[in-house]
């Protein structure tokens, strides 16, 4: 997941990684993958969808034809499919886009009919089966556009933007690109209160420490790594909170820094 760490690395920080992060008996990392879900501005925001049910996924064998309770899950915290109103997708990875439809009747359709759907036109144009590109990931996302970005578009529910773009006036997107060609943010900004939703710009708290590690899924190391400092720096300037896609246990983090480097100066719960 991380080629740039040596075990070292990871032996400094065991105190706080493992076991929640890190199994350091087996060395393999703990994760999740989620959904945030925002009611702000008279909006009921959904960031990331997940990975879906009944999606193929060949190339992911721990995603492929899933049967979970995700819209009971979004039912017992007040959030009908019928109530959302703005869908991001920070980028176009297959675990998160996979619910932004459902099977009906063996068609893939809009779970959320009546949202619109922010996507990242870099990313539309770098996963569009007529594109050239040559992603690293290889087969990894082989059938997401096809089950779970087009039928959106076709629904004429889907919204690409560039650059940046207001969703209203708490919450901004910002392009943050290198995990993706078109991997993004959005911000929060309520009264005094900010926070950060970093989509995999992070997907172990290990690089709040080590901002220039990349995992192995970055299309663009050089350009995930000036992004991941970036926005950490924004968020230790603004004393904002990072809010990241696969961190475990629904939370959220505090970030100081010192010149270049950053550490964690503390968790803060979400729910």
């Amino acid at each position: 997941m991380f080629p740039d760490l040596d075990r070292a690395d990871w032996q400094e920080q065991r105190s706080w990684l493992a076991p929640q992060y890190w199994d350091s008996a087996t060395d393999l990392l703990r994760t999740c993958v989620q959904t945030w879900v925002l009611r702000t501005d008279g909006e009921t925001v959904l960031i990331d969808t997940g990975i879906g049910n009944g999606k193929a996924r060949p190339g992911l064998p721990a995603f492929n034809d899933l049967d979970t309770d995700f819209l009971g899950r979004l039912r017992d915290v007040g959030v009908l499919p019928e109530d959302v109103t703005v869908v991001v997708n920070t980028h176009l990875h297959a675990d998160h886009v996979g619910w932004n439809t459902r099977l009906d009747n063996d068609e893939w359709v809009p779970t959320f009919p009546n949202a619109t759907y922010l996507a990242p036109r870099a990313d539309y144009a770098f996963w569009h089966p007529d594109a050239a590109s040559r992603p690293r990931t290889g087969n990894a996302n082989n059938n997401v556009f096809a089950d779970s970005v087009l039928p959106i578009e076709r629904a004429g529910l889907l919204t690409l933007w560039d650059g940046t773009h207001r969703v209203n006036g708490d919450l901004r997107l910002e392009l943050a690109p290198g995990h993706t060609p078109g991997s993004s943010v959005l911000s929060l900004a309520s009264g005094t209160d900010r926070a950060v939703f970093v989509g995999d710009l992070l997907h172990n708290p290990i690089q709040i420490h080590h901002p220039d590690v990349n995992s192995c899924f970055c299309e663009d190391p050089v350009a995930a790594r000036t992004s991941r400092r970036r926005v950490l720096a924004w968020a230790a300037d603004n004393q904002a909170l990072v809010f990241p896609a696969h961190l475990r246990g629904g939370l959220a983090a505090e970030i100081s820094r010192s010149a270049d480097a950053f550490t964690i100066k503390k968790w803060g719960f979400t729910t």
